[in-house]
């Protein structure tokens, strides 16, 4: 169900601090902290001494003493002391490959010897200071392959977010997806319609007429294991659409980062990069709290809908031209998977 020999993000930088952070992966329970030098480290979540949560800890010197009876343990998964007791032959827990970066820290599940940094993500926005960017998480009791769907086909917007980013041309605009490499994209594109509220907003936050007609896209770009960028926005009708100049149009990235926690939940990392006046602290932060309370409504329909398949899970369900987007991602994954399958096989 989970392609393992990939990155996801386990959690932002900030939520690693003082003190360790257990959290749940692809069905597998971990910790992370950070060591002396300040480098995060990611294990499981299992004291070797009598299985107690090593999460329920501290740190101290650079290493994560075990809250049960101070079994200390190394960056690398080793036991490294323990008050009045020799404790060095113990085996060693499993150590996961770890990166930080963008504002994230990164988990390689599967086989270590194949984690290669060279794999994660490209984000133009990270680290750029021409981009702003603003985001969040939330913990959803849904299969992360429903929010994959929901992300895919941005359909369920008229009906779900009818007062913010939903609007009927929507419906009346049909996607084209098409498969590009390893990417699954599915583009919509409306002209001459008229920009929803939150699109409004966004023209006025970039110094635009938010009461003209305007052009307006959405490209989604869907990448394993579970990564989903969409690239949004509004200009003025006539200027090129998504083509427009950059001081003409108010464009930004939807960043949707999907991790699994287990069959039925997930951990949903979300945000938005923008290019226009990323100086603004303050428009962040508006444009930040406007896509939590959006998202927060799919959250409500995608956990309704899990407990509905849950309960009928022999319920065949059908499948549309705008599901097209949804159905090729999952491919990609059971692909993914098979591939893994086989290799583990061999040897």
């Amino acid at each position: 169900m989970f392609v393992r020999n990939a990155w996801y993000v386990a959690c932002t930088s900030d939520e690693v601090a003082e003190r360790p952070l257990g959290r749940r992966i692809c069905g597998e329970a971990l910790v992370l902290f950070r060591d002396g030098a300040g480098r995060v480290a990611a294990m499981e979540d299992f004291c070797p001494h009598r299985g107690a949560p090593l999460s329920m800890g501290k740190v101290s010197g650079g290493r994560l003493v075990c809250g049960y009876h101070g079994l200390e343990m190394g960056a690398d998964g080793r036991t490294a002391a323990m008050p009045c007791q020799r404790v060095h032959a113990f085996p060693a827990i499993r150590a996961y490959p770890v990166l930080e970066r963008h504002g994230f820290i990164w988990i390689w599940p599967g086989d270590p010897a194949r984690a290669d940094a060279a794999l994660m993500p490209v984000l133009p926005w990270g680290d750029n200071p021409a981009w702003a960017y603003g985001g969040g998480m939330f913990h959803v009791g849904c299969d992360y392959r429903l929010m994959i769907d929901n992300l895919m086909d941005l359909t369920h917007e008229t009906y779900v977010h009818a007062d913010s980013i939903g609007q009927k041309e929507i419906d009346e605009s049909p996607p084209r997806t098409t498969l590009e490499g390893e990417h699954v994209v599915t583009a919509r594109h409306m002209q001459d319609v008229p920009a929803p509220p939150f699109w409004r907003a966004a023209l006025r936050g970039a110094g635009l007429a938010d009461d003209v007609p305007v052009d307006r896209w959405q490209v989604c770009r869907f990448s394993l294991p579970s990564h989903v960028m969409i690239e949004v926005g509004v200009a003025h009708a006539g200027l090129g659409g998504i083509g427009a100049p950059d001081e003409r149009k108010a464009s930004s990235i939807v960043v949707d980062f999907l991790t699994p926690e287990s069959e039925t939940s997930m951990w949903y990392f979300w945000g938005m990069a923008r290019r226009f006046r990323p100086e603004d602290a303050a428009l962040t932060e508006t444009i930040r709290a406007g896509q939590q309370r959006i998202f927060s409504e799919d959250l409500a329909m995608l956990e309704a809908q899990q407990r509905n398949l849950a309960a009928q899970p022999a319920r065949r369900l059908l499948k549309l031209n705008i599901d097209a987007g949804g159905v090729q991602s999952r491919r990609l994954i059971d692909r993914a998977i098979a591939e893994e399958a086989a290799l583990t096989t061999q040897t």
